[in-house]
């Protein structure tokens, strides 16, 4: 007995297993091949691509995309509005805020934060990463910034500006080794 709730206007794959106590709303795509563990909570217009793992207690908010081929593990949060590239891995905890975009290939370690408000409280937009990314344990990501592709950023630093292609920034605030 599945103890979910799927809304009807829910399109699921061919080969998807969604697990217990899940909230599936109105308009989410779940491609083929997926499993979807336990507790987890999929906001209106989320799309899922195919052959995704997405571990327990993930919610993904309004109008999320995620590519195929990608590990979202237990208690990753989106805010909404992010898109998530191909081939990517999201570890235990991150937090993606509104409108975050992770390019294919990256993998953001535990603990990620991203947020997309200014100190006065106005959405300004969540960082961009670009390909092939690695993003460090406990890292944040402050709003508006983009970070270029085959950029790694050290654990538990604060990136407040954008990061060109192909360095590696350490540090509070974060900045080229």
């Amino acid at each position: 007995m599945n103890t979910s709730i799927i809304s009807e206007k829910a399109k699921i794959g061919k080969n998807v297993t969604i697990g217990h106590f899940c909230i599936i709303e109105d308009d989410v795509e779940i491609g083929d091949n997926t499993t979807i563990e336990h507790y987890c909570l999929l906001k209106k217009g989320v799309i899922i691509g195919t052959n995704n793992v997405i571990k327990s207690n993930v919610e993904l908010r309004e109008n999320t995309i995620i590519g195929n081929n990608c590990y979202i593990d237990s208690k990753v949060c989106s805010s909404g509005n992010c898109k998530v590239g191909d081939n990517v891995t999201l570890r235990y905890e991150t937090i993606l805020a509104r409108g975050v975009e992770v390019g294919e290939n990256s993998y953001l370690c535990p603990r990620v934060m991203t947020n997309n408000l200014n100190n006065s409280q106005n959405q300004i937009g969540g960082a961009k990463i670009g390909r092939n990314c690695f993003i460090g344990t406990h890292s944040v990501l402050q709003y508006g910034i983009t970070l270029g592709d085959n950029v790694t950023v050290g654990s538990m630093a604060f990136v407040n500006k954008d990061v060109a292609d192909g360095l590696t920034v350490v540090g509070i605030p974060a900045k080229s080794r």
